[in-house]
């Protein structure tokens, strides 16, 4: 079983992408800064890659067409996709990663078993292939959920409506009870168990982690709802109309193709933080050095914070990735 990675990423200092943001940003849409900016962290998700994962079959790492200076375009597992090379031409450029993620079985030779990684989703300890994907199934907790707050809710919402429309949530679950109800699940099981008297999907316990997916399944999705996934894809900046990938992840779970993970290795083992000040820095650097975690998110909402306090909180996270992943990697000039 060949297992892909696929990396996304954007060079907010590229000047031609800085001009075709400026001649767009008139359009409705999340033109936040925090949605572009590069924290410099970049290549120890590479060095993560080689020295925590070196099963891998290629990585597609996908831009709009910049790249950075240090990469080695000639290692033989990278391979680099331009948006042009898979998106429809007549929707470019995009600046909403939706669309960028929903055709990602359009990528050319691209394997059946894939990982996507957001540019902030990290390895950063040893991990077996197993944790993606086992006997040809996605790895992934199906944890019932009543709804997904924050930003998100909107996204998970339109996802839910297109799954409740082509599946019974009863009859999938029942179809396949050792999956919904798996005891590596452990207390979270009563979740699932609660909400079975409602009669659609009211949600799932979602993490914020590289995602392991089946390209058949985008296919197939791409298939039944055509009109919604060209929808998406023309969308240049993030809407409330949008779907994501959560959705493809959903179908995996009520067709029953996935394999139980565990709690614990979902939500223990795995850490998600939203970075909003300096003191949020300091924990994802203490977190980062303890070696608790094999995944690893530390997502950019410094909002509301000046530039000292951004450069510091950036140098912080910076410098604990150094301290795990020092030594240069292949993906390096």
């Amino acid at each position: 079983m060949k297992i892909d990675f696929v990396v996304t990423w954007v060079d907010n200092s590229d000047p031609k992408w800085q001009e075709d943001l400026r001649k767009a940003k008139n359009i409705d849409g999340d033109v936040r800064d925090n949605r572009y900016r590069d924290w410099g962290t970049l290549k120890y998700l590479f060095r993560g890659f080689e020295e925590f994962a070196p099963w891998i079959n290629k990585i597609y790492f996908v831009t709009y067409g910049h790249l950075p200076s240090w990469l080695n375009v000639n290692h033989p597992k990278l391979v680099i996709v331009r948006h042009d090379e898979y998106l429809n031409i007549n929707n470019l450029p995009i600046f909403n990663s939706r669309p960028i993620e929903i055709n990602f079985h359009r990528i050319k030779g691209i394997s059946e078993h894939f990982v996507y990684f957001n540019d902030d989703t990290f390895i950063t300890a040893s991990i077996p292939k197993e944790r993606f994907f086992k006997k040809g199934l996605p790895v992934n907790s199906a944890i019932s959920h009543i709804m997904h707050i924050g930003e998100m809710a909107h996204i998970v919402v339109n996802n839910l409506e297109v799954l409740n429309k082509h599946f019974n949530k009863r009859k999938v679950i029942f179809s396949h009870f050792s999956k919904w109800f798996n005891l590596g699940y452990g207390l979270q099981i009563w979740r699932t168990l609660l909400l079975l008297p409602f009669k659609p999907f009211t949600g799932f316990y979602n993490y914020h982690h590289p995602q392991p997916f089946l390209k058949s399944i985008f296919e197939e999705v791409w298939e039944k709802e055509p009109e919604l996934m060209e929808k998406t894809s023309r969308s240049k900046f993030r809407s409330s109309q949008d779907i994501n990938p959560y959705l493809f992840k959903y179908w995996q779970f009520a067709k029953g193709e996935f394999y139980p993970s565990t709690y614990k290795q979902d939500y223990k083992k795995s850490k998600y933080v939203e970075v909003s000040s300096y003191e949020d820095a300091k924990e994802v650097a203490d977190d980062l050095l303890s070696g608790k975690f094999s995944l690893y998110c530390p997502n950019d909402n410094l909002i509301n914070v000046d530039e000292e306090e951004y450069e510091k909180s950036k140098k912080v996270v910076v410098d604990a990735f150094d301290k795990i992943l020092p030594k240069k990697s292949r993906f390096e000039i």
